[in-house]
């Protein structure tokens, strides 16, 4: 029954004081940036690179995230209605963030970043962000979590939660879901990266991309589709945006593999 559900009712604000709205997950959002900068730089010390250079590309990172992600909610969700409503695509505090055009638009800004700073390669500084991403994603869909949004199926599980703003259904915690499979990818990266920085171009990135749009079109199965026009397809937007995002990772992962298979037959020559 209902009552051995976890009833769920956080308040997004963690406070307000008039127009000024501290939200958690701007918090979320905050901590897992501020973390991910603390860990590039300890990257940098191990690797002997110049941090300042890279200081910048927070910027190109962070700009390339909220465009790319808005631009996808637009284009790939209701591109009708934005169309109809073009000054609504500036309205980004409403909701309407698409991870995969968020991944589309960190590649474009780290690519733009590379073009003024040659001496990091755009794979360079993927693979690097490929270990902090991870948990990022981890603390946004905690965020999530605390405004009650992207919340799963109907579920008769133990763990079910009530969304009370949503509805008095019990639900699978899609979002806590997604927030322990981006951890646990966030562990054995970070594992991985410690036992030997210096593996061949796209290890890091293609493990990331496999893992977190492997777990997308999976845990896609738990949750609310997230538009209309999604009702009744074998898979909806955000399982088949995450297709081309796997195949690309499983690309980057061979490719890396075969490269170290090769160094290391050199190495024995």
């Amino acid at each position: 029954t209902c009552l051995n559900m976890v009833q769920w009712n956080p308040d997004p604000d963690i406070f307000s004081a008039g127009p000024i709205h501290v939200r958690w997950y701007g918090l979320m959002f905050l901590i897992g940036f501020s973390i991910g900068y603390a860990i590039i730089r300890w990257m940098c010390q191990i690797e002997k690179r110049n941090f300042e250079q890279l200081e910048g590309l927070l910027v190109y990172v962070m700009a390339g995230t909220m465009i790319g992600a808005r631009l996808g909610h637009v284009l790939f969700y209701a591109p009708g209605y934005y169309l109809s409503h073009p000054l609504e695509i500036l309205k980004i505090w409403e909701g309407g963030l698409a991870s995969h055009g968020g991944t589309l638009g960190v590649m474009i800004g780290i690519w733009l970043y590379s073009k003024k700073h040659p001496q990091f390669s755009v794979m360079w500084m993927l693979d690097r962000l490929s270990v902090p991403t991870a948990m990022i994603s981890s603390f946004i869909r905690i965020g999530n979590l605390m405004n009650s949004e992207i919340v799963g199926k109907p579920a008769d599980v133990p763990w079910a939660f009530v969304f009370q703003r949503v509805d008095q259904v019990p639900r699978h915690p899609g979002q806590l879901y997604e927030s322990i499979a981006y951890m646990c990818l966030f562990v054995l990266t970070m594992t991985l990266y410690r036992r030997n920085p210096f593996r061949p171009a796209g290890f890091f990135f293609g493990i990331m991309l496999i893992w977190i749009f492997l777990a997308r079109i999976i845990l896609e199965y738990f949750k609310e589709n997230q538009e209309a026009f999604e009702q009744g397809m074998l898979l909806n937007m955000g399982q088949i945006l995450s297709i081309p995002f796997v195949l690309f990772g499983v690309y980057l992962l061979v490719n890396a593999i075969r490269q170290s298979r090769n160094n290391s037959e050199f190495a024995t020559k």
